[in-house]
């Protein structure tokens, strides 16, 4: 005996149940998925990972102080003037309330060296929301993480700055003047953890120099990025958007995971080229790209499935670069390179519609 199968939905203006035999409203309003049975709105996201960086902001600004405080204060302003004149230009309503131009300017301020001109910033920071965000349509239409782009953009136009490192001035208080750039800045030069390991790879040094600089780089005691140089802040951000339930574990597991495996292998054939797994996942940008950056819920996929995919390419492309290419880090080109199989993902991991897949024809 067959069995009809019925469509229910719910009249709000009648609190009634209707199925097909019964009246339909005359006007149904479903609203974009993913649906979801709790309040969160899209300013509570961004203030969730605003406060999560705290941690680490307020960290770059005691290691490298004013540097910092530059860096931070051009790509927070810059990314509120932009989007407010992109908004005005087409005519919409103002969107800064949403406050996801602060989280994209923190994430991209955080991802630079200190001693970047404060002009070279706006111009990454217009970048990443000009480009990045609003030619695709606004928030939840842009294809790749903005400040990736944006990073990405001062990469490639100002390699020179975006490779120049310093010593955190709690490691030298008087921080002397050097010449950099033409410029007379107070800082010390210094290879971070990731660019000694590449010299570990050519021979010129044995692993064990990068390994001994594990508990310095977990602490913020190495130079780096002004918000990647101290793990221990990182993870306390971490573990705040873990307890309000703001990401997903399942891609920083992924990342994390497929980068700890991927070293561990490269580690055993060689441990006096290749540095500890350990050590990977402490220096540069893996904790911070693994619980900040890869997990934007508008560029990252939606089922389970290909979130555990999407961050375990992460993790494996991350270390290739790492190992095989020429750049010391590649979580921003990993995440970009993600960003655009994220549809690929969601295509072949698809939801199962409630009630069972439809029967097939």
């Amino acid at each position: 005996m067959s069995q009809e199968k019925r469509i229910v939905c719910r009249d709000e203006r009648r609190g009634e149940f209707l199925t097909g035999t019964d009246r339909m409203p005359e006007q149904l309003t479903v609203s974009p998925s993913p649906h979801i049975s709790k309040p969160l709105t899209t300013q509570r996201i961004m203030l969730d990972v605003v406060i999560a960086l705290l941690p680490a902001t307020l960290a770059g600004i005691v290691f490298f102080r004013s540097y910092a405080v530059v860096l931070i204060a051009s790509c927070v302003i810059t990314a509120l003037a932009a989007e407010w004149i992109c908004m005005k230009m087409l005519g919409r309503e103002n969107s800064l309330g949403d406050m996801s131009a602060i989280v994209t300017a923190l994430i991209l301020a955080l991802s630079l060296p200190p001693t970047l001109p404060w002009w070279a910033a706006v111009i990454g920071t217009a970048f990443a929301i000009v480009i990045g965000k609003m030619v695709f349509g606004g928030l939840g239409a842009n294809v790749f993480n903005p400040a990736m782009v944006g990073r990405a953009f001062l990469t490639l136009s100002f390699g020179m700055m975006m490779t120049t490192w310093t010593v955190p001035a709690t490691v030298d208080a008087d921080m002397p003047e050097i010449e950099l750039g033409g410029e007379t800045v107070n800082a010390i030069t210094q290879a971070t953890p990731l660019s000694l390991s590449k010299d570990a790879i050519r021979g010129d040094i044995e692993a064990d120099v990068v390994n001994n600089l594990l508990w310095p780089s977990f602490i913020g005691g190495v130079g780096g990025c002004v918000g990647e140089t101290s793990t221990l802040m990182l993870l306390l951000g971490a573990v705040y958007l873990i307890w309000r339930k703001t990401i997903d574990l399942r891609i920083p597991a992924g990342i994390l995971a497929a980068a700890f495996v991927i070293g561990a292998i490269a580690y055993l054939i060689n441990p006096d080229s290749y540095i500890s797994p350990v050590v990977h996942l402490t220096t540069g940008a893996m904790i911070f790209g693994a619980f900040f950056i890869a997990t934007d819920p508008v560029t990252a996929p939606l089922t389970p499935r290909g979130m555990w995919v999407f961050g375990a390419g992460v993790g494996a492309l991350t270390m290739v670069i790492r190992i095989l290419g020429v750049y010391p880090e590649g979580i921003m080109l990993a995440v970009l390179f993600m960003n655009a199989m994220t549809p690929l993902l969601d295509g072949v991991f698809k939801w199962v519609p409630l009630g069972g897949a439809p029967d097939a024809k």
